[in-house]
């Protein structure tokens, strides 16, 4: 399939609705569908075939809409409404309203904040097609950034279309993603492979699970763009078996592409080759580590080893091996369609783009959102967050999962960009942002993020094994009023020995929710041991 065929069949395509008077785009993705979203849908159909209205209503289900906290949500097209908490039960009302006056008691404010202040490269497609349709995925100019490369660039152009991005690795270290990629196409080697790392851990985040569940076809064509570039052949997903919706519909699309001639063998007629397989991670999150999970791919145990060399150079079964995160891959086609000029002309000087975050926590509007960098805190939680509860006060925002840190009020105002966060003791992570009230105990807080550390340790190093399970029970010992000030003081030795002698990302990173905690909100560690209260009353002191 050539990229004139691609174009022709995306305006010819209907995209599921066109052609009728009204589409009911439905979420099916993994949060509404816990809601309830699919019986919704079916409803909707029922509802339609009641009433006649089969040749002028269609019903499909989309990806995320993004506003978790009000699914399950659904839209009306062409009028453009939008509708929160739907039931089976609110079927017929909607149905009945179609050209007609809205059901009010159901609508949702497209026009909010939350919406409005988004800025959407990789989820420009969720919530707008089916995530199960090829067609869908061609009709808003899929697979046309492969065609065009494979047509039209040398393996070499791609790389300096990518460099000239700025785009850097959104696992969590923010690696420039055009020199990963440079890397690994001058390094020699009979085999190259490319890995999708979608081993997505952190406590509170699910970027990459909504990606892969309501635009899965998007990733796979980042990824045989990046095969290209580097000179792969083969290709691997590595995915959480907890994520059991979004394999399902990769191994849909895989299957879909394949029969499509968009991946396996002689790609849009060319003489460049692909080859994807999933591989399901058993639940353990150091395999989010690049040499643990290629580790177990191999079959072995995962465990990190130390580096170098690095995978770029000796990686998967001794082979030159490209690994980023769902999110960079995922940045890959619009960039190649629209240019790096324009991806850089978006967010700060050092962070180009936008930044997928799962936003959560004490605040009204939780969910899935995508924004430029530089944003501010105070605009992700205020603006598009909607605030925090019951008219609470904000206390501090925890970014980056177990390896990032506690960010307090006085920073609210700080532009969200890799730097930034650095400077105050956090990182952006792959994209988890939890929000903290008054109602939270930043002592407890440590602690839960401390008690993730040691159970999913892999326990190769001792550092990482031994420390982190000491400062466990050191933040047990203060969170129960049992601690003294040396206990305080060796706290933060024990932070700094983790931090500088760990193995892997996971260890080194493991004390930054303690740091960032002793940092700004050390008045709550002496309140425990000094005056034996919990100024938050979560602690139960003895």
């Amino acid at each position: 399939m050539t990229t004139d065929e691609l174009r022709r069949m995306a305006e010819n395509s209907t995209n599921g609705c066109s052609q009728k008077k009204h589409c009911l785009k439905v979420c099916v993705a993994a949060g509404c569908i816990s809601a309830g979203s699919d019986r919704v849908l079916e409803a909707l159909k029922s509802a339609i075939e009641e009433r006649g209205l089969k040749d002028d209503c269609e019903v499909k289900g989309v990806g995320c809409l993004g506003l978790c906290t009000a699914g399950p949500l659904m839209v009306v097209e062409p009028e453009g409404v939008m509708y929160q908490g739907v039931t089976e039960a609110d079927a017929p009302a909607i149905v009945k309203s179609l050209g007609e006056k809205p059901v009010e008691r159901l609508l949702c404010p497209s026009d909010m904040s939350f919406f409005t202040k988004q800025v959407k490269i990789v989820l420009e497609n969720s919530g707008e097609i089916d995530p199960e349709s090829i067609e869908d995925y061609i009709a808003r100019d899929g697979y046309v950034a492969l065609a065009r490369v494979l047509e039209e660039m040398t393996p070499q152009e791609v790389i300096d279309e990518i460099t000239r991005s700025g785009l850097r690795g959104r696992g969590g270290a923010g690696y420039p993603t055009g020199l990963k990629w440079s890397t690994v196409a001058k390094a020699g080697g009979s085999r190259k492979f490319v890995i999708c790392n979608a081993d997505e851990g952190d406590p509170g985040a699910f970027m990459d699970r909504s990606v892969l569940e309501s635009d899965p076809h998007r990733v796979l064509e980042g990824m045989a763009i990046a095969a290209y570039a580097v000179g792969a052949t083969q290709g691997y997903l590595y995915v959480r078996a907890e994520y059991p919706l979004a394999v399902k519909r990769l191994r849909t699309a895989i299957r879909q592409a394949e029969r499509m001639g968009l991946l396996g063998s002689n790609i849009c007629n060319t003489t460049f080759s692909f080859h994807v397989d999933i591989r399901l991670g058993a639940g353990a999150f150091v395999c989010g580590e690049e040499t643990a999970l290629i580790a177990s791919i191999e079959g072995k145990r995962g465990q990190p080893r130390p580096r170098p060399p690095y995978p770029a150079e000796y990686g998967l079964w001794g082979y030159p091996t490209l690994i980023n995160n769902v999110e960079t891959f995922a940045n890959v086609p619009p960039i190649i369609r629209k240019g790096g000029d324009w991806f850089a002309s978006i967010g700060t000087e050092k962070s180009k783009g936008t930044k997928v975050f799962a936003l959560a926590g004490r605040v009204n509007n939780t969910g899935l959102i995508e924004v430029p960098m530089g944003i501010t805190l105070r605009e992700i939680i205020f603006d598009i967050g909607g605030g925090i509860p019951d008219g609470g006060k904000f206390k501090a925002v925890q970014t980056g999962g177990p390896s990032g840190g506690c960010v307090p009020e006085q920073y609210l105002d700080m532009p969200v960009d890799y730097e930034s966060l650095a400077k105050v003791g956090s990182i952006m992570g792959s994209g988890g942002m939890i929000v903290m009230d008054e109602t939270s105990c930043m002592v407890d807080v440590a602690k839960f993020f401390m008690d993730f550390c040691v159970t999913e340790s892999c326990g190769k190093c001792v550092p990482c094994r031994v420390g982190t399970a000491q400062m466990y029970e050191l933040l047990q010992r203060i969170t129960s009023g049992r601690a003294t000030l040396d206990d305080l003081a060796l706290l933060e030795e024990l932070c700094d020995m983790v931090k500088h002698t760990s193995l892997c990302g996971l260890g080194q990173t493991a004390p930054n929710p303690v740091l960032s905690t002793l940092q700004y909100f050390r008045e709550e560690y002496l309140a425990h041991i000094v005056d034996k209260q919990c100024p938050a009353g979560v602690c139960s002191i003895r």
